[in-house]
């Protein structure tokens, strides 16, 4: 995972991420105790495969009910007499179609790449099966053929090429079944922690095979976010009343929390109190107890948890109402911005000379999607999947900052506009014509995997952009764009909303954790055709605006 902006001394990169392992954000709506379903969302174009807003306990209801069926399952589909499956999530629809996701294991150990969403139909008939591999899982021994210090050795090795200076790995090396890249095999998965180069806290998976020592993969688990705030203006906030004193806490929320690290690494950090209830100046200090940026973070946290809530009626980063929680000012002179899934919280540097917090509003949306993506899809940091996992946060931190209607900071299809860290003005992405910021792909090709993932996540924003807006020279919101298409041709846009919806839908329901732009193509259209039909226009605008980016 790669920090929020750019490691100015290799490239000009971007946001940051940090999914440690996970996620982020929500609140919940209650429904009648025994309900096992939920109301639509609210809207004027509420869709029959719309995902529904499900309490907590018809979430949980559900989950159990599919746990308790796992054997069934497993054998209808397929699987052999060695494969387990373990629920990872479940969305229904409005039409009452439930999309279960299932992780596997096999002879007890966890299958890496073998995560599969079944799709069953209101009357309990399966409609189908999404697999990260359709490749049968089956090894000849589950006995390794080389020491778990082999393992560990290799993932140090790999950790310090990316800057972390650790002596050792966090966790020992594990057994696993490695099946993402083709044949499955026995691996060992191992953990490295520290920092990497930039400052940023670092946590390097490393896969080796069990039987050679060969490493088979790497990824990163940390994804590289009334007040008176420095990028939103005069805005409200959820607080809570202790004493004589306030706290930056939000009930409405989940709970959510805004700590200050005072320039620590690590801790939950001390959470936000304040006389009056007036925080912040609108201007940032480089003093650690700073109030600006921490109204700022509560105001992120605020709006991300409302626009998932309000577009897509999810309960949080996790969709079980419970709330992460924002951490300010850490470290020193800290040019970037993670979510965390392991302490699952949302983290910001105070930027240079410490009075250049990292905390405007998409940057908050795109790390804290980081979380949504961790607890969905699990869309692997590294390769393709990696790139469509920068794209959803940026796709969504864009989601975000429309859904503000903040005068100070409008809407726009540029990235990290308002935190300057290039130092002339310009944004860290561009979603109309990617490739204006000098290095990320504005289509598809069979190289771009090996860009680094902020670079690649080029194609699936230029997607977006052109399935929303349209292709050729408009204004939106004071600013001017200009999108291309690989192939010529002219793409009328559908909206923005529209868009976001098939977006939602494709993570949520067709993608996997190893899921590629040809994969993405297909959950898109799936996602579209459940929502629209396969004769719509909005079908046919997504394989056109596919194309449009040379994805075919």
């Amino acid at each position: 995972m790669s920090p929020v902006h750019a490691r100015k001394k290799r490239t000009k990169l971007v946001i940051a991420t940090a999914v440690v392992a996970g996620a982020l954000i929500t609140t919940g709506v209650a429904l009648n105790a025994n309900a096992d379903t939920a109301h639509e969302p609210t809207g004027a174009d509420s869709l029959s495969a719309a995902p529904l807003t499900l309490s907590a306990g018809a979430r949980s209801t559900l989950i159990q009910q599919a746990q308790a069926g796992t054997d069934d399952t497993a054998r209808r589909i397929g699987l052999g007499a060695e494969e387990k499956l373990v629920v990872k999530d479940v969305v229904k629809d409005a039409d009452g179609t439930v999309h279960t996701r299932y992780e596997r294991t096999y002879g007890g150990l966890p299958v890496l790449g073998g995560d599969l969403i079944v799709h069953t139909a209101p009357s309990g008939k399966a409609e189908g099966v999404t697999r990260n591999t359709e490749a049968a899982i089956k090894v000849a021994s589950l006995t390794p053929k080389i020491a778990t210090a082999k393992a560990a050795t290799q993932a140090l090795t790999a950790a310090r090429a990316a800057g972390s200076e650790s002596t050792s790995a966090d966790t020992a090396p594990r057994k696993v079944i490695w099946a993402a890249g083709g044949k499955p095999v026995l691996a060992y998965e191992t953990v490295v922690g520290g920092l990497q180069d930039d400052g940023t806290p670092n946590q390097l998976h490393v896969i080796t095979d069990a039987a050679t020592g060969k490493k088979l993969y790497e990824h990163q688990a940390i994804e590289t976010g009334t007040g008176k705030t420095r990028y939103s203006g005069t805005v409200s906030l959820s607080t809570v009343k202790s004493g004589t004193k306030y706290q930056l806490k939000d009930t409405s929320r989940g709970g959510h929390q805004t700590t200050n690290l005072a320039r620590k690494e690590s801790g939950k950090g001390t959470l936000f109190t304040d006389a009056d209830n007036v925080w912040g100046t609108g201007r940032s200090s480089s003093s650690s107890k700073d109030q600006t940026a921490a109204a700022d973070a509560a105001y992120g946290a605020q709006v991300t948890w409302d626009f998932y809530k309000k577009t897509f009626g999810r309960n949080g980063i996790k969709n079980n109402g419970k709330a992460a929680y924002s951490r300010v000012h850490f470290s020193t002179n800290y040019v970037n911005a993670f979510w965390d899934d392991d302490c699952f919280c949302m983290t910001y540097g105070d930027g240079e000379g410490n009075t250049h917090p990292l905390t405007a509003l998409d940057v908050a949306g795109h790390e804290m999607s980081h979380g949504v993506t961790s607890n969905t899809a699990g869309l692997e940091y590294s390769g393709e999947s990696g790139g469509l996992n920068e794209a959803t946060s940026d796709i969504f931190g864009t989601g975000v900052e429309f859904f503000a209607k903040n005068t100070t900071d409008k809407g726009d299809y540029l990235i990290g506009e308002k935190i300057d860290i290039n130092g002339d003005g310009t944004p860290l992405r561009y979603m109309d014509k990617p490739s204006k910021d000098g290095a990320s792909a504005d289509y598809w090709s069979s190289t771009v995997g090996n860009k680094d993932v902020h670079l690649s996540s080029g194609v699936a924003n230029h997607f977006f952009y052109l399935l929303s807006e349209g292709s050729g020279a408009k204004t939106i919101n004071g600013v001017k764009y200009n999108s291309p298409t690989a192939d010529g041709s002219k793409i009328t846009g559908i909206g923005r909303a529209k868009a976001l919806k098939i977006w939602y839908k494709a993570l949520t329901e067709y993608m996997t954790s190893t899921t590629n732009y040809k994969g993405a193509r297909k959950a898109t259209l799936s996602a579209a055709k459940g929502l629209y039909g396969s004769t719509s226009t909005e079908y046919k605008t997504v394989a056109a605006a596919w194309a449009a980016v040379n994805v075919k």
